[in-house]
């Protein structure tokens, strides 16, 4: 009917084709997700038809996205009064209820205050040292073979290190029946919640238990880390919450950070003016150090322009496209009328490319960093007091990462394909950048 169509114009609307429920728009983002343009350009299309402010309906509910700063800050500083996150009965289901994604107000609070000591300034400068000894040996294994595919290396990379780093698990056959788990679970993050033999929800809760199993033998080391002993048995986070919260930071932590590692190879090799400044601090550093020293958290904080190559990296790639929260009660943003119910999507990816708040925005242009940028334009990890717990340690990841690559290696990507590989909820490139990597000790060995 005309009603379900219609392009609101009067004052407090949003412009938008709500289309028959379950049908037409939902149809739409789900061609989307299962193209190579990847699930943003059902976002895309919709912003040109109808102008920033849209909204939509898919899988018969309204969803809001918001392409403002202003608007960001109303959300995030309204937080667990006006809005709470957005999930799916899947996604609470595969990573637990007891997951900070799912929890309320305050038993996030309480939740994140105990899961920060792993996170701290102190177990990153140990981290530091552990990731990059692990880092050397395995670019050196490479050495051999010279080419490779990126995002499989950082896949692997960064689970087996927050294993490590979280659980002290290092056994090879181990850490890859984990990761497969692992990544049956993501899947059924985003599934529909049908408990038959051979769905991926099915799988994906199958291989939660499993994953459960070995996040018990883990615990006495993941109580040691946490300082579980010290706090009262009230206040002390219980063993369902340890986990459930393990396995959301294995998730998020793991496709999210490898992801945007892979994005960092591909613009460093776009942009050879940029990679040679980079390369030139890093190549400082390391004079700096002993032959062989492993990098510390003092070495990271002089890595200034590296630095902003993470943060433009983070920018142009939108590992997270946008954060979803739900409206608890009807509000009006920026003259905009919400009603209960509505999902109202955070669109950090729009945010990102916007020339007003960024020149040239296609560009990669790490220098943009030299200047502060506007609150709430910078959205990585998001704001307030959901900002994302591993901040720190995605960050430390890509530096020491970036660091090695281009401080001892010069590479070419073998496949140019710009493709996005399909129904991956984070943009990752299809062909996971195929790259040939040459030692610069080998070169400067030849001259």
């Amino acid at each position: 009917s005309k009603a379900w169509r219609k392009v609101f114009t009067e004052k407090g609307g949003i412009p938008g084709r709500l289309g028959l429920p379950f049908l037409r728009e939902t149809i739409s983002f789900l061609s989307a997700t299962n193209s190579t343009r990847g699930c943003y350009d059902f976002v895309r299309l919709r912003r040109q038809r109808y102008g920033k402010w849209f909204k939509t309906r898919i899988f018969g509910k309204i969803h809001l996205f918001v392409p403002s700063t202003d608007g960001t800050k109303t959300i995030f500083t309204s937080d667990f009064v006006q809005f709470k996150r957005g999930f799916v009965k899947s996604m609470a289901d595969a990573v637990g209820e007891k997951s900070l994604l799912c929890v309320p107000f305050e038993s996030h609070k309480r939740m994140r205050r105990l899961l920060a000591n792993p996170f701290s300034m102190n177990s990153m400068s140990k981290f530091v040292k552990k990731f990059d000894k692990m880092l050397c040996e395995r670019l050196k294994n490479l050495e051999a073979q010279k080419s490779f595919v990126v995002l499989d290396f950082t896949m692997k990379l960064t689970f087996d290190a927050m294993c490590n780093m979280l659980m002290s698990i290092t056994e090879e056959s181990l850490l890859r029946d984990m990761e497969r788990d692992c990544t049956s679970v993501s899947n059924a993050m985003l599934s529909f919640p049908l408990m038959i033999p051979g769905t991926p929800y099915y799988k994906g809760i199958k291989a939660r238990k499993r994953l459960m199993e070995i996040f018990r033998s883990s615990e006495d080391f993941l109580q040691s880390m946490l300082h579980r002993d010290s706090y009262t048995p009230n206040e002390k986070l219980d063993d369902q919450e340890i986990m459930d919260n393990l396995l959301s930071l294995l998730l998020g932590g793991q496709r999210s950070t490898a992801a945007a590692m892979m994005w960092a190879v591909k613009f460093l090799d776009e942009n050879r003016a940029v990679q040679e400044r980079p390369m030139e601090e890093q190549l400082s550093i390391s004079r700096n150090r002993l032959e062989g020293a492993l990098l510390s958290l003092e070495d990271l904080n002089s890595i200034s322009y590296g630095s902003k190559v993470v943060k433009e990296t983070l920018r142009m790639s939108n590992v997270l496209l946008w954060f979803p929260r739900v409206a608890l009660d009807d509000c009006t943003i920026e003259g905009f009328e919400i009603k209960k119910g509505w999902h109202v999507n955070i669109d950090a990816t729009c945010i990102h490319s916007d020339p007003d708040l960024f020149k040239d925005p296609m560009q990669f242009n790490p220098s943009r960093f030299d200047e502060m940028q506007k609150p709430y334009s910078f959205l990585p990890f998001g704001s307030g007091p959901t900002t994302c717990i591993g901040m720190n340690m995605a960050k430390v990841t890509m530096l020491v990462f970036l660091h090695r690559l281009t401080s001892g290696y010069k590479w070419t990507i073998d496949d140019q394909d710009t493709c996005l590989e399909k129904k991956s909820p984070i943009p990752r490139l299809r062909s996971g950048c195929p790259i040939t990597l040459e030692s610069l000790r080998g070169i400067g060995n030849q001259a």
